[in-house]
Formats: structure tokens, C-alpha cells, sequence
């Protein structure tokens, strides 16, 4: 008995091949063209640096306030208009500054019959066999 005609091999052949090459040229340049956008996502207007698309707001106006020390954010970025360093998160974008007070957490007091209390209760340490 065999296993498969001519044609089937011959397809099976040709699609390991083609595994082997891996990638065409037009997907080759297409994840080239990709890759080129993704590093030059943000530019600095001044110097033309580029960044990262990952980059934060964080690091961009650090390289502002690095580079270009007395320069408007915003001059060198169009994503840094606005930008509070004080607030990177942009928690209090509202126009109000306002400070909340978190009171401090209160610590109990640890008893030192704590095992003795839960024997006492009813409660025993565990399962027995």
C-alpha cells in the first residue's frame, strides 16, 4: 500500500519548501515599512530625534527638559501640549487641585492566646485522618 499519489507528495513537498523560505518579499516589506513607523513614532520637532511609539509622556518631556532646557514642550511635541509633569498620569486634569488625606491605616493588636482563643471557640487546627 501506498501513501498518497504522486500529487500529494509533490504538494506536501512544495509546502515544506515554502516553509523553509519563510517570508515573501512583499511581506518582508511590509513588516519593514511597519517596523520603520513604529521607531520614528514620535519626533522631536527641534532636534529630530525619534522615539519609540511605546514612549511615554514621561520621557519625552524628559528629553525636552534635557536637550532643549527653557523650550515649551509643546514646541518639540504635538502629544505634549498640556502636559502637567507634576500629574504624568493626568489624574487631575479636572482644573481643581485637590489633595486627598489618607488616614493611616490602624494596626490591631495581636493577642498572644490567639491559638488558644480559636481552641477555646471550637475551632481545632485541622482535619485528622
Amino acid at each position: 500500500m501506498g501513501k498518497g499519489s504522486n500529487v500529494q507528495k509533490a504538494q506536501a513537498a512544495r509546502e515544506r519548501n515554502q516553509k523553509k523560505q519563510g517570508k515573501t518579499e512583499e511581506e518582508r516589506r511590509a513588516a519593514s515599512a511597519k517596523a520603520k513607523q513604529d521607531a520614528s513614532a514620535y519626533m522631536c520637532k527641534i532636534c529630530r530625534q525619534t522615539f519609540m511609539v511605546n514612549a511615554k509622556a514621561q520621557l519625552l518631556y524628559l528629553h525636552v527638559t534635557s536637550k532643549h532646557d527653557g523650550t515649551d514642550p509643546g514646541a518639540c511635541f504635538d502629544s505634549l501640549v498640556g502636559y502637567d509633569p507634576n500629574d504624568p498620569e493626568g489624574k487631575n486634569s479636572g482644573g481643581s487641585q485637590q489633595t486627598v488625606n489618607v488616614a493611616p491605616k490602624k494596626v490591631a493588636k495581636k493577642k498572644d492566646d490567639d491559638l488558644l482563643s480559636l481552641l477555646d471557640s471550637g475551632l481545632s487546627k485541622g482535619k485528622k485522618k
